[in-house]
């Protein structure tokens, strides 16, 4: 990206936080769901699913609730960042519908920046989301067993993991024909922390359930943050999970791209 794409990208990203400043009510939002999600599953649910993981490789005997927050955490982390999709994609078709995508197409800038803007805001709405996520987890008995240096990988995990989702709803966005059809696009990817290790074993499910669970992007990522988090084994599960969030985000970011080629002009222009 040249010099002139990187003064383009930091204008559209200028205008993401803007957006972002006035309305803060969709990045309580996005952290409102995991954070009622990660209450209901410890004080309703935790103590008889942390009473059925403890004393297993992830989790070590002790109080169950307390098992369970450790174990959970991962899993509530990755729905805030999956759902953090579903506001990408509406901004994306608010601005189709509205006619900004067709105006930005006719002005002499770098068109890569118009979806690096979108994702730059994105990622950090979510790690502004998950943040608030991670005080009220501590809030209630998450104790991480690991070092700064863990919480740093960690963070970067969770980043690139939002860059995957971010690119990728952007061209749910643009490939939606209007803002109602943006909105349940990306929702699906809110279903695959649930369908993974982020709340039960892979283990315990029946076995068509299971092998999707092993083999789906979420989990891998799961098992690496719960690792990085709670001294967990990671195994080659690092590995697979930079390699999906990558994978996602350059698929992703070819489909935006071909998708704004293809936008036709404004009317007029």
């Amino acid at each position: 990206m040249n010099t002139r794409a990187l003064a383009d990208a930091s204008t559209m990203f200028r205008r993401s936080l803007r957006r972002m400043r006035r309305y803060p009510s969709l990045t309580l939002f996005i952290a409102g769901i995991p954070v009622v999600l990660l209450l209901l599953f410890v004080y309703v649910l935790g103590g008889a699913l942390g009473a059925s993981l403890s004393g297993t490789a992830t989790v070590s005997p002790g109080d169950d609730r307390a098992a369970y927050v450790a174990y959970v955490v991962p899993g509530i982390l990755l729905i805030a960042v999956a759902g953090a999709g579903q506001g990408t994609a509406i901004s994306v078709a608010m601005d189709m519908t509205q006619g900004i995508i067709a105006r930005f197409r006719t002005m002499a800038i770098a068109r890569s920046s118009v979806l690096a803007g979108h994702v730059l805001g994105a990622v950090l709405q979510t790690l502004a989301a998950t943040a608030i996520v991670v005080a009220v987890a501590l809030a209630i008995g998450f104790r991480p067993t690991t070092g700064p240096v863990a919480w740093l990988a960690a963070t970067g995990l969770l980043a690139l993991a939002a860059v995957a989702v971010s690119v990728l709803s952007v061209a749910l966005g643009l490939a939606a024909n209007s803002v109602e059809t943006a909105s349940n696009s990306p929702m699906f990817l809110t279903l695959l922390p649930f369908l993974g290790s982020g709340f039960v074993p892979t283990s315990s499910m029946p076995g068509p359930l299971a092998w999707f669970a092993e083999h789906q992007p979420f989990t891998p990522i799961t098992e690496t943050l719960r690792g990085l988090l709670m001294g967990t084994p990671i195994g080659g599960s690092g590995v697979i999970a930079v390699a999906w969030c990558v994978g996602i985000s350059a698929l992703g970011f070819l489909w935006a791209q071909r998708l704004y080629e293809r936008l036709p002009e404004r009317p007029g222009a």
